[in-house]
């Protein structure tokens, strides 16, 4: 007779409330309405449920008992609007609002733990596997220990802390239980009675009350013969949990089989590191091989552990299933990895809670990849079974994939490429480019968010060509050279308000309409670097979203992207006429050195000024300072000038001991924020700073006062500048807008409201924005009532079909929705007028799935360009 162990899983369950996919610490109330004799019991957390399998000897009678709880589970808890969750940990909490359950046990632990109970808002699976004895279990616990960590790689589905932050960890749920003083590696010990005793001696010590407090990674059950494994994250996938059970069980039989032979020593360091390596990176990049003591890819290693347990498998009549579901587990990656891909398609963390809600109750599975793959990992665009829920469906206008699904010019070889790697490879090839910004710095933070995130970069690069690059270029050149005409009009002789193109009501609306703007009155360029936000509608057709004359950011994140295409897929082929990147740090520095004051200082020297390690775009600054060699400086470095002395009318930089005279500033913060700060010698920088650039001591780049040139209501009047100015025909089309300050546009608009974009004309980055089609009905109301009460902060647009792009979503390419941002540099000429130069860098900007509305946000893809040379 074979030798069949039964098996068993405890399951721990967060819970979130379904309205603001926050942890609530409902357990209690719960627990009320769930059978009494049922699975389900409290745990430490009341914020957390455990559910209890029965015992199986075959895994389908394991997933069915488990589907079968987890429906009653999820059935009862929506009655109450309480959402289920399996996973190591979920990014949406309150810890201050959580509550520890109330039995004398669980308030002995928080008093005895403080902190490291408070914090374990954390959630795992654990399975026992029969054992003849616990003799039998301690012998064995030994035994199994090097294949550990790749169950737990399996199962790493705890990316996020409760703050809501990337954690860059795979299972970050380990981190938090390996802090536990019985956590960890087995001890060495050789038979239940030494292992009692050492027990004893933890009881006997005070640091635990009790046998249910040894968390090592394996133990000896202390209610039932079995052996438990303890360390892996909850799983919102019950094929995830058959998988881990089958090899689980697999390894004790192994074990049980070769009590009769020494037992082999896993050396401590090299688990804890296997362990570590594990929670990490889950199944996105190599596991350490223990036995081996190298690294191997985590899909070889999981390979090499079923073929070593083949035999029990056998036995068990667990090969086929544990094969397949191993085979989909490396196919579609860890869960963590799945999450962070939600965040990035949908840009909400309560977009992961909600999917892994879904998953749990078995709404939603991952995406298995087929088998057949000869539309070149395009199957997210035509085939709806196997779409993500919060995809978007195949669209009008792809840039790459035709509506027939072939492929466009200059795409064939790219995606050639990319199926050859496979999306496992593809994934790896991502998530070893995350690492690197990781190290670089390569991060965002967006406004209201306290933490930064990877600026996360697709890895299937856009093609832009020739003809298409030569009418961006002549239509952003154009835009930016009457942008720069208006902006240095309005702050003088205001010839386009006299002439009647401008309303001065306009002017008084917009927001980037400063007195400090008058200052200095002898610069001729004033819009220094513009960023031209463009969108796609058709093929070969362009429209200009947005004009960002202040502080555009995003180019030094162009160049990045471009070289870690470069360094992590040297498979994907490059265009032999790509335009190059690398003279654009020396195009950005004699931009600024262009831009010099009348009256500069023989030892002067340009800058960049930002406002810190907190700013947004800390890392754009940095880089952008390493590659000019400009000095990168902020407010705190800077210092005025005596107003008698020899250097008066001048601002100093301070680095070390030494100070510098500064000639022009290429500043990368808000000016008020600028203008408000203290300098050096806690002096206020105002006076100093408007001083120098009224004598032309000092040059801004870009000037004060340009929101004026990007204000959303100005945006309107753009075309008829580039007539009044420039004496041309708008090379570039706008979006149709209407200014909600003219009492007849509004009409209009408020009829339309549910057809219309309506954008804040002070907003930033899609804030404040209403897109009509997506709008319900009481936002269209409460729009409709600001407009009513207040129609000049706003102005509406026609919705504009974005292009769409491939994109990766960890399984395969889904269409995104992609706006385009261009940098057009302007330099005074030798005469009067204005030279303008495109930068032959551009960033691409990703929508989340489903949304039209694409920003600055780094967990949402961002595609490296191949510009093609005009020709």
């Amino acid at each position: 007779m074979p030798d069949v162990r039964t098996v068993g899983v405890e399951e721990e369950f967060h819970l979130v409330d379904l309205t603001t996919s926050k942890l609530t610490s409902r357990a209690p109330e719960l627990l009320e309405v769930l059978p009494d004799d049922g699975p389900f019991v409290a745990e430490l957390q009341r914020c957390v449920i455990e559910s209890n399998s029965g015992v199986y000897g075959s895994l389908d009678g394991l997933r069915s008992d488990l589907r079968r709880h987890r429906a009653r589970l999820v059935e009862s808890a929506a009655t109450l609007g309480i959402g289920i969750v399996a996973a190591g940990s979920v990014p949406l909490a309150a810890p201050i609002e959580l509550q520890v359950t109330e039995t004398p046990r669980y308030r002995r632990m928080l008093a005895d733990f403080q902190l490291l109970a408070r914090e374990q808002l954390i959630c795992g699976t654990q399975v026992h596997v029969s054992v003849r004895d616990r003799d039998e279990a301690v012998a064995i616990a030994a035994r199994v220990a090097p294949h550990l960590p790749t169950l737990l790689a399996l199962s790493a589905s705890s990316p996020f802390a409760a703050d809501g932050s990337d954690t860059g960890y795979a299972s970050a749920r380990t981190l938090v239980w390996q802090r536990w003083p019985t956590a960890g590696q087995f001890p060495s010990v050789t038979s239940a009675a030494e292992y009692d005793r050492l027990v004893e001696q933890l009881i006997a010590s005070d640091v635990i009350t009790d046998p249910g407090m040894v968390y090592f990674d394996v133990r000896p059950s202390a209610h039932y013969d079995t052996l438990e494994l303890r360390l892996c994250d909850s799983c919102p996938d019950v094929a995830t949990i058959a998988l881990i059970a089958g090899l689980f069980r697999a390894l004790v039989l192994r074990g049980a089989d070769r009590l009769d032979e020494p037992t082999p020593e896993t050396q401590s360091t090299l688990y804890r590191a296997a362990i570590w390596q594990a929670a990490r990176d889950g199944l996105e990049a190599d596991l350490i091989d223990v036995a081996a003591g190298m690294p191997k890819p985590a899909a070889e290693v999981i390979g090499d552990l079923i073929r070593l347990v083949r035999p029990q498998l056998e036995c068990t009549g667990d090969w086929h299933t544990v094969t397949e579901l191993a085979d989909i587990a490396v196919q579609v990656g860890s869960s963590a990895a799945r999450q962070r891909r939600t965040l990035r398609r949908r840009g909400r963390l309560s977009a992961v809670v909600q999917r892994l809600v879904a998953e749990t109750a078995g709404r939603v599975a991952p995406v298995r990849i087929p088998d057949d793959t000869p539309a070149q990992l395009l199957h997210g665009y035509f085939a709806d079974a196997d779409r993500p829920e919060d995809s978007d469906p195949a669209p009008a206008h792809d840039e790459a994939v035709s509506p027939d699904g072939t492929l466009r010019s200059g795409y064939r070889e790219i995606f050639d490429a990319a199926t050859a790697l496979g999306a496992v490879e593809l994934r790896k090839r991502q998530y070893d480019i995350e690492h690197e910004q990781s190290i670089d710095g390569a991060m965002f933070r967006t406004a209201g968010e306290s933490h930064a995130q990877v600026f996360a970069l697709d890895v299937l690069p856009r093609c832009i060509g020739p003809e298409d690059w030569t009418s961006i270029t002549d239509g952003a050149t154009q835009r930016a050279r009457a942008l720069n005409a208006f902006v240095v009009d309005v702050y003088g002789e205001q010839r386009i308000v006299e002439d009647g193109v401008v309303p001065g009501d306009a002017l008084d609306r917009a927001p980037g309409y400063r007195h400090t703007g008058r200052v200095p009155t002898w610069q001729t360029v004033r819009a220094h670097i513009c960023g031209i936000d463009i969108v796609s509608p058709a093929p070969g057709e362009y429209l200009v979203l947005e004009d960002n004359l202040r502080v555009p950011s995003g180019v030094a994140f162009a160049l990045s992207n471009r070289r870690l295409m470069m360094q992590a897929l040297p498979e994907i082929p490059m265009p032999a006429d790509i335009l190059p990147t690398d003279d654009v740090p020396r195009m950005l520095a004699e931009t600024i050195t262009a831009a010099a004051p009348p009256d500069t200082h023989d030892d002067g020297i340009d800058i960049i000024i930002s406002s810190g390690p907190r700013d947004s775009a800390w890392f754009d600054h940095t880089l952008l300072a390493e590659e000019t060699g400009l000095h990168l400086a902020t407010p705190e470095h800077l210092s005025t000038a005596s107003p008698r002395g020899p250097c008066s009318g001048r601002i100093f930089v301070h680095y070390g001991h030494n100070r510098r005279p500064v000639n022009t500033a290429y500043v990368r913060m808000d000016e008020d924020m600028l203008l408000s700060s203290t300098g050096h010698d806690d002096r206020p920088l105002r006076p100093g700073i408007l001083g120098a650039l009224a004598h032309g001591r000092l040059a801004l780049v870009n000037a004060l006062g340009n929101g004026v040139g990007d204000d959303k209501a100005i945006y309107a009047y753009v075309p008829d500048m580039i007539r009044y100015y420039l004496g041309e025909e708008p090379a570039m089309a706008q979006v149709p807008t209407w200014v909600c300050a003219d009492r007849r546009q509004r009409d209009h608009v408020v009829d339309n409201l549910d057809r219309l974009v309506v954008k804040p004309i002070d907003g930033f980055g899609g804030a404040g924005i209403t897109i009509g089609p997506e709008c319900t009905d009481s936002e269209l109301a409460a729009r409709r009532d600001e407009l009513m009460a207040q129609p000049e902060r706003f102005i509406a647009q026609d919705v504009v079909t974005l292009s769409t792009h491939p994109t990766f979503d960890g399984d395969a390419f889904y269409p995104h929705h992609v706006d385009l941002r261009v940098f057009v540099h302007l330099r005074p000429d030798r005469g009067t007028g204005v030279d303008a130069q495109i930068a032959p860098a551009a960033l691409t900007r990703v929508a989340p799935a489903g949304s039209l509305i694409v920003k600055f946000v780094a967990r949402r893809g961002w595609q490296g360009h191949l510009d093609q040379e005009p020709s």
